[in-house]
């Protein structure tokens, strides 16, 4: 057992126990619009991006002109799979040879990325929500469940830090601090201005494939530029704007075509997911580093108490749909490897989700087909 496990799993119990208690009332509040003016999460989920890959370069010139090239410097004290930084790379290597004092971009080396991991997490998460339901996104964001969040994440990573500790450690457990300090109450006031809380839904179709968009993107990010790894940004750009691409054609979709009202097995199965995603905002990374740092049963426990939770008394119109989609989630992990646990994480929650929507729809279109026969 690693010597962290204790943390993580004391985290994962205690963030589950949170957001038991705690999410019911947060979904009972009332949500009045705000003044507007403030960007969405999805806007400043790309802003950060944009100031993850300026790091990447900022990393990659300060390997070049400060090391020659070697990032043993700090590659030795971190598991393989990190620092492949692009070599021979023109625009790299132009930029690197008019920077001045490149000696001042030392704080590339982990210290930004410490700070900006957990914007970007917690804003991932904030778009998914905001595409199910903005009223959901606002109740939420504008909740104990944000600072909740933004802790119990921060005590995640600090614990995985200490796990690969380095000369650089002390530093990014202290930055860690500091970004949730700091980030948590910033997009609680931004959720707070959100002009447009109309109650709408795409349906769970349609969230699947946002799902599966948002997921990917955030895999392949993780990838490249928080294990800088910016020589795989071009291995990975096709899926990366195939990504942005179906979040932008979703978004126009839904814009322009509102759904038709919803089945009852299709309406529980929506309801289910806001509750669910609203539960998993806290205890979500904790369970997930519990299940390979710390005890994997206790986390798989643990998140199966907030599924459960999260279906509620909806059990009944969801046993068959959920049980079809659950197995169809299995195969699709069964039948493939990939390279993170999460990504298969993904692959069975995109495909779990998408033959459970569509195990309701069936069931539904049924149920009207019998109602209109005289």
């Amino acid at each position: 057992m690693s010597t962290i496990a204790p943390a993580l799993d004391a985290t994962a119990v205690l963030s589950v126990g949170a957001a038991l208690a705690l999410t019911p009332r947060v979904l009972r509040r009332e949500v009045r619009p705000g003044r507007g003016g403030a960007p969405g999460p999805e806007a400043l989920l790309a802003a950060v991006v944009a100031l993850l890959l300026l790091n990447q370069l900022a990393f990659a010139v300060y390997v070049q002109r400060v090391h020659d090239g070697s990032t043993a410097f700090v590659a030795r004290y971190l598991p393989p799979g990190w620092f492949a930084v692009p070599r021979g790379n023109p625009f790299v290597d132009w930029v690197a040879a008019h920077t001045p004092a490149p000696e001042l971009l030392a704080p590339s080396v982990l210290r930004v990325q410490a700070f900006l991991e957990l914007p970007l997490v917690l804003l991932a998460f904030l778009a998914v929500l905001r595409r199910l339901d903005r009223q959901l996104y606002v109740r939420v964001a504008r909740s104990p469940l944000l600072p909740l969040a933004a802790g119990s994440y921060t005590v995640a990573f600090c614990a995985v830090e200490w796990e690969l500790r380095n000369p650089y450690t002390v530093d990014d457990l202290v930055i860690r601090v500091v970004s949730a300090l700091v980030t948590a109450p910033l997009l609680a006031r931004i959720a707070g201005r959100e002009a447009d809380t109309a109650p709408r839904s795409p349906g769970p179709l349609v969230l699947a494939v946002e799902l599966w968009a948002f997921g990917s993107l955030m895999l392949a990010l993780y990838d490249t530029v928080l294990l800088y790894n910016l020589s795989r940004l071009g291995e990975r750009l096709t899926g990366m704007i195939t990504a942005v691409a179906v979040l932008g054609a979703t978004r126009v979709l839904a814009a322009k075509r509102p759904g038709a009202p919803a089945g009852p097995r299709v309406a529980a199965l929506t309801d289910s997911l806001g509750r669910g995603l609203a539960l998993f905002l806290v205890p979500a990374l904790a369970l997930r580093y519990a299940g390979s740092f710390g005890t994997p049963r206790l986390a798989a426990a643990a998140g199966a108490a907030v599924l459960i939770a999260a279906v509620g008394r909806r059990a009944g119109r969801l046993a068959l749909p959920a049980t079809v989609g659950a197995g169809a989630g299995y195969l699709a992990v069964r039948w493939s490897t990939d390279p993170y646990f999460e990504a298969a994480l993904l692959r069975a929650a995109v495909v779990g989700l998408l033959t459970t929507g569509a195990v309701c729809a069936v069931l539904d279109g049924s149920r009207k087909h019998f109602d209109a026969l005289p």
